[in-house]
């Protein structure tokens, strides 16, 4: 799915349209039960408004952006329940930053939803660059 197809699901413009493309993978676990994931991915260009400020001399993507990278990437999961409801944080939990995202790179964003109570939804994530673990953790957000 590209850009434009993701704006008929997601509320998000630009500049906080953060993923170019996502997938839906399916992958069968070790006791049998099938885990869907969203794969998404984003390609740094240079010019975004989050490098203006940070840092004008060492250009690096700030962890919060990931974070909403990750979660954009997730709520894609939802299929067409998420067209008629706005996604909201309600938590980030357990994120770690384990290696710099800078122009040029291709991040690729990998979610799972891991519970759902009601209106609630829990998202394991991460985001790789080459293979390289940049950033892991827990998100929460409620759908209103």
């Amino acid at each position: 799915m590209d850009r434009e197809e993701i704006k008929t699901f997601l509320p998000h413009r630009d500049p906080m349209l953060l993923i170019d493309s996502v997938e839906r993978e399916t992958v069968t676990d070790a006791n049998g039960n099938q885990i869907d994931y969203a794969v998404g991915t984003y390609h740094v260009r240079g010019d975004e408004f989050f490098l203006q400020g940070h840092f004008p001399e060492y250009p690096v993507v700030p962890g919060v952006i990931l974070c909403e990278m990750m979660a954009q990437a997730c709520a894609m999961l939802l299929g067409d329940e998420i067209r008629t409801k706005r996604p909201l944080y309600t938590g980030i939990d357990n994120v770690r930053f384990k290696y710099q995202v800078r122009p040029g790179d291709t991040i690729i964003l990998r979610s799972t939803i891991t519970d759902r109570r009601q209106s609630l939804i829990f998202v394991k994530a991460e985001a790789k660059v080459d293979g390289k673990l940049c950033c892991r953790g827990n998100l929460s957000f409620a759908l209103v």
